[in-house]
Formats: C-alpha cells, sequence, structure tokens
C-alpha cells in the first residue's frame, strides 16, 4: 500500500500551516498541545468537543434569528430543532466534501448557484410557497 504524501492537501492543512508559521515563535522546538491533560490525545478531544460545541451553538443561534424575523421566534426553534437525520447527515457531508478539496468546494459551491438559479426560474409565489410548506413540515413534524 502507498504512503500518504505529507503535503497539505485540504484548506484547512494550509490554513493551519500559515497559522503556525504566525505564531510559533520557535518553530525548532516542538511543542505540546495546551489542555488540561498531559495527554495531547484527550487535549484534542477536548478541544474539538469545545469547538464542535461552539460551532453548533452559534449556528443554531444565527438560523433561529433568520428564520425568526420573518416566521416568529416558536416557529424558527421547531424548525431549526427538529430536523431529520437524513438532513442533518446530508448538510454534515456536503460541508465535510467543500472543506476537504478546493475541488469539492467547488463543486458544492456550483450545487448551491444551480439550486439558486431552479428556485429563481420558478415562479416567485410557487418558490416561496414550496419553501414556507418544507419548514412547516420540519417545524412539525407530527
Amino acid at each position: 500500500m502507498a504512503k500518504k504524501s505529507r503535503e497539505a492537501t485540504h484548506i484547512t492543512d494550509r490554513a493551519g500551516k500559515a497559522l503556525e508559521r504566525l505564531t510559533d515563535s520557535k518553530p525548532s522546538v516542538a511543542n505540546e498541545v495546551p489542555g488540561p491533560s498531559p495527554n495531547p490525545a484527550t487535549n484534542l478531544m477536548i478541544h474539538d468537543i469545545l469547538l464542535r460545541s461552539a460551532g453548533r451553538l452559534s449556528r443554531m443561534t444565527v438560523e433561529k434569528a433568520l428564520l425568526g424575523r420573518q416566521y416568529g421566534k416558536s416557529f424558527a426553534k421547531d424548525a431549526v430543532e427538529n430536523r431529520s437525520l437524513v438532513e442533518t447527515l446530508a448538510a454534515y457531508g456536503v460541508t465535510k466534501m467543500a472543506t476537504k478539496s478546493v475541488p469539492g468546494a467547488l463543486v458544492v459551491g456550483a450545487g448551491l448557484a444551480v439550486k439558486v438559479l431552479f428556485d429563481r426560474s420558478q415562479s416567485r409565489r410557487k418558490a416561496r410557497n414550496a419553501g414556507r410548506k418544507s419548514l412547516r413540515k420540519q417545524a412539525d413534524p407530527d
């Protein structure tokens, strides 16, 4: 089995290296992963959980605020918090694809552009009603 190349293949690899160069005062010295545990794997897991939790909370807050302005706070809360597992996994998969590589980001961006163009090609009323129907179904899963 061939070894994977150590080159920066993901967007996050390149950004991480750039940040490390900017913030590392002693690049020749091996750095420890900061955190409460002497085990760096535990510290990385703690950081991952904290970052994912903060990201999820901020994303849900913004989504509720955007929907709440037009549909009311109660409806927005129900619509955001009652997503199906399939919708959640689809969003996660698309996000993962978009952040792994530039081609992935281009494919996802092109797909979103096609969806917007499709929505705009429909009559405004038909597109708005389809969106509202989808949100109502999501807000009231019964």
